[in-house]
């Protein structure tokens, strides 16, 4: 119970954070991701960033996601699949773009919970209980806990995490990243390099097969 009371008084203080340096939630706008450059290739993939899949996939999938965000929620099951029916042939990268207000504060908590191993199973958490704590596209961090209470991590270590100067640094990396890629919205997707033509799952399908075509 006291490290329970002591992470929620810790997502109190990542409110107050998350306050001082809120980013603009921006609406989708038509043709807004344009084809990047070779010197923005650069910036489109980090060493660090989490991963899933082969390391050594022909197809590599970027994609810039907000946990608040309800249709990265939606596509996220949608792009496993595509991985799960295409073994060992996709990778997915994920960055962070926290444009809903508020949602920094959640992205810190998910970025912490990698130290224990819990990134997969906490981004699930954090999609299956949306509903709970975005409100008019406003995340509200302190209503987390009970999603993150139960996958079994140290709390204490989370909430220091979390707070720690490393993982505002990150999150503000995929940020400037974001912005020299010239995405706006979230979810915003890059199959080997290349933006959407426009925005749909089908149009990212299409370009994952076109990928794993030129693949064989």
């Amino acid at each position: 119970m006291k490290q329970k009371n002591l992470f929620i008084a810790v997502l109190a203080v990542l409110v107050l954070v998350a306050a001082a340096g809120t980013f603009m939630y921006k609406k989708q706008q038509a043709g807004q991701a344009s084809q990047p450059t070779a010197q923005n290739q650069a910036v489109l993939v980090r060493a660090d960033s989490p991963t899933f899949g082969n390391p050594n996939a022909p197809v590599h999938i970027v994609e810039f996601f907000d946990p608040a965000c309800g249709t990265c929620r939606d596509f996220y099951p949608l792009v496993k699949a595509m991985m799960a029916a295409n073994p060992d042939k996709i990778r997915l990268s994920m960055r962070y773009a926290p444009f809903h207000p508020g949602s920094d504060a959640v992205v810190k908590v998910l970025e912490a919970s990698r130290k224990q191993g819990k990134f997969e199973a906490t981004l699930e958490a954090l999609f299956a209980s949306q509903d709970s704590w975005v409100k008019n596209h406003q995340a509200n961090v302190q209503l987390i806990g009970p999603a993150v209470a139960t996958l079994g991590m140290n709390l204490e270590k989370l909430q220091l995490d979390a707070l720690a100067p490393e993982v505002a640094n990150i999150i503000a990396r995929d940020m400037q990243d974001a912005n020299t890629m010239g995405v706006t919205m979230t979810p915003e997707y890059f199959v080997n390099g290349k933006p959407l033509p426009q925005f749909g799952f089908a149009e990212l399908q299409g370009l994952v097969n076109e990928a794993l075509a030129n693949a064989k």
